[in-house]
């Protein structure tokens, strides 16, 4: 009876580690994971929040827009966001954005108005920006997800009066819940310091602004959808507002988009924007 003992443990042992060495990942277990939220793109764009998604290994993205912004008083200002995201690892993906001002360099001129207007040289290409998202919860498919974004604008980067010799870091919690099969709820809490020294480190003054937005995107069709959102942003004064708007996707890795917006609180209240753009996705489009 000793002598088989160990054979019968190992059988048993052997019972237990079979099952569990041909389990599928949870993401392939999940039976959310054909749902088409999860399976279409998911852009970080229109508007101020970012989604918690994050891009698989070998996947690339690119978003693009266009975006008006008009005061109640002065003269506008048009931009152009450029957003490349590359999956780098399962957890993780690398992020690269660049803004664009459009326009011509002047001379500056007086202004007796209270409100913020922008420099007439801050046209041109801004600083580069370069970040890293990471998921938090270890199911791609989960109804709900949370990931962490970190990223800085680079010091040295940007042209004419865009150009900054300073960091600007920031960092947001970036949480999702997932509404039936197509809709979700998404929200951003963070904080974003500009012109960062490391005098201001070493003396612990680190001010910057706190950021805030809920958004929810859902179906109107299997290809159209809406997308509303409420922001705030600031710290002494707070800059709060709200974008709606339409989006339309052709197929599994291609959104078009397009947006209206107003400016609620703050020193710029009353002002409007319009954005329109797209993303596009390589790669995880079966």
């Amino acid at each position: 009876m000793r002598k088989t003992t160990p054979l019968v443990l190992a059988a048993l042992l052997a019972s237990r580690l079979t099952p569990a060495l041909a389990q599928n990942s949870p993401e392939e277990n999940n039976d959310n994971g054909d749902a088409p939220f999860v399976r279409h793109i998911r852009p970080d764009r229109p508007g101020q929040t970012i989604s918690a998604g994050v891009l698989r290994a070998g996947e690339f993205q690119l978003e693009t827009g266009i975006q008006r912004f008009t005061p109640r008083v002065g003269v506008g200002v048009t931009s152009n966001v450029n957003t490349l995201r590359i999956g780098f690892w399962n957890s993780m993906e690398l992020r690269v954005t660049q803004p664009y001002v459009f326009g011509t360099p002047r001379l500056a001129t007086g202004s007796t108005s209270d409100v913020p207007t922008p420099r007439t040289d801050s046209v041109g290409w801004a600083p580069v920006t370069v970040g890293v998202k990471l998921m938090l919860t270890p199911d791609r498919a989960s109804r709900f997800q949370a990931s962490l974004l970190a990223e800085a604008s680079l010091p040295n980067t940007g042209q004419n009066g865009l150009r900054r010799t300073t960091w600007a870091p920031a960092g947001r919690l970036l949480l999702s819940q997932q509404i039936g099969r197509r809709a979700a709820l998404e929200g951003n809490f963070g904080f974003v310091q500009t012109g960062l020294t490391m005098t201001d480190l070493f003396n612990g003054e680190i001010p910057g602004q706190y950021i805030g937005s809920l958004a929810l995107t859902a179906p109107i069709t299997d290809k159209m959808g809406y997308f509303v959102e409420g922001y705030g942003r600031g710290r002494a004064q707070l800059t709060s507002g709200a974008n709606a708007g339409l989006y339309y996707r052709p197929w599994t890795g291609l959104r078009f988009d397009a947006t209206v917006g107003r400016v609620l609180g703050g020193l710029n209240a009353g002002a409007n924007t319009v954005n329109v753009g797209m993303s596009f996705r390589l790669g995880g489009n079966k």
